[in-house]
């Protein structure tokens, strides 16, 4: 695989983001995930406050997630066309017209959750940008590069869910959308202004065609099938029990969403930046147990320190996605490499809208507390339950 990044010097991430390619799409990433993630935080507080709902809540923070499943099923492919820079600058203005629509004054709560289909496309523009990044980087290099993308992108979720009630409060939610617009464009001219066109890939149409048969491929193999359910469920669950936040919480809702954050940008610099390769593969069981027990605590109803703590600790579990992310990349051919981490994102992103709505309905007869407890039970088996398939995967 061709790559532009030449040399990693002591796996510093500043040797990734003297690359200007890489250091553009990794701009254009982490501007589009926190305008992503104040829209879907102000969303949410708009359709609480309008509706009450915890299922129209969750399904309002995370809905997008459940237009990316369809993407994965049909046009997936484009991930893998000849021109991914021309897809991903295409998809990011989609993205960017539907943040600006947000903002317009008085749109029905039906039409906001219709321009939750946006996910379809945001889909297509992760694994556009997946196999951008596969071609940027070195196999030895990547689980650093998704690292550092995940690194800073959950330290600005940290700094958008810390400020997103004062945000709330001075701005409003319309306030809140345009600038959630502003920063879609931001990343729109950061991607368009570095990234130039490959030359590498295989000049064919994309269709449904195509991506079903790199699913059919996909999902052939024991082994990856393993990987991905370990992907994407108990990730899923847990993203369940952060959607309650709001409900269990609605003082402290931002504090325990900052937390979670930063948990995950703990996570993610240790296992990215700290621990080497083998290192990683023999801590991912370890981690996506410490994804899910610490929320068996709020079946007690913590104080609200131990619940932060919790929280974090717990969020630094999502660290084993790098690992399994490595282990899947391992077993991909390159020619579906866009299309395959495609359908890992878009599933993951897709099993998290999932989970934000099996919580919101199940919080509609157990309390929030009961229904986090109950999550991360589920996932905890499913996770034990697995681990000798995901065993086999590694061999």
């Amino acid at each position: 695989m061709p790559s532009e990044i030449r040399h990693h010097r002591h796996n510093r991430y500043r040797s990734l983001l003297s690359h200007p390619e890489f250091a553009g799409m990794y701009a254009g990433f982490v501007l589009t995930a926190a305008a992503g993630g104040l829209s879907g935080y102000a969303l949410g507080a708009l359709v609480d406050r309008r509706t009450g709902s915890p299922l129209l809540t969750a399904m309002s923070m995370y809905g997008a997630t459940f237009a990316a499943v369809i993407g994965t099923l049909t046009l997936m492919s484009v991930a893998d066309g000849g021109r991914p820079r021309r897809t991903l600058v295409a998809l990011q203005a989609v993205s960017l017209a539907s943040q600006a629509a947000q903002a317009i004054p008085g749109l029905p709560l039906a039409a906001r959750f219709g321009l939750l289909v946006v996910g379809f496309f945001q889909a297509l523009g992760t694994g556009t940008r997946m196999g951008l990044l596969a071609e940027l980087v070195p196999d030895s290099a990547y689980a650093l590069a998704r690292s550092l993308m995940n690194l800073t992108a959950g330290g600005t979720a940290i700094i958008g869910y810390a400020a997103a009630d004062p945000l709330l409060r001075h701005l409003g939610t319309r306030g809140v959308f345009v600038l959630a617009a502003a920063l879609t464009a931001a990343g729109l001219v950061a991607v368009a202004g570095t990234v130039r066109e490959r030359s590498i890939r295989l000049a064919r149409r994309p269709g449904l065609r195509q991506t079903w048969q790199a699913n059919v491929a996909l999902f052939s193999r024991p082994g990856r099938r393993a990987l991905l359910l370990n992907l994407w469920v108990p990730n899923g669950l847990i993203v369940g029990c952060e959607a309650l936040f709001i409900l269990y919480d609605p003082r402290h809702a931002g504090a325990l969403l900052a937390a979670a954050s930063a948990g995950m940008l703990a996570g993610d610099l240790a296992v990215g930046r700290l621990l080497g390769a083998a290192q990683r593969r023999r801590g991912a069981f370890a981690l996506r147990l410490l994804l899910a027990a610490p929320y068996a605590l709020f079946a007690v109803h913590p104080p609200l320190p131990v619940a932060l703590v919790a929280v974090f600790a717990a969020s630094v579990g999502f660290a084993a996605t790098l690992p399994l992310q490595e282990q899947l990349l391992a077993l991909t051919p390159d020619s579906v490499r866009g299309q395959v981490q495609g359908v890992e994102s878009a599933g993951r992103i897709t099993w998290q809208g999932i989970g934000a709505t099996v919580a919101g309905g199940l919080a509609l007869h157990l309390t929030p507390a009961a229904t986090m407890t109950a999550l991360a039970l589920v996932s905890l088996t499913l996770t034990i339950a697995s681990r000798p398939y995901v065993v086999r995967a590694g061999g």
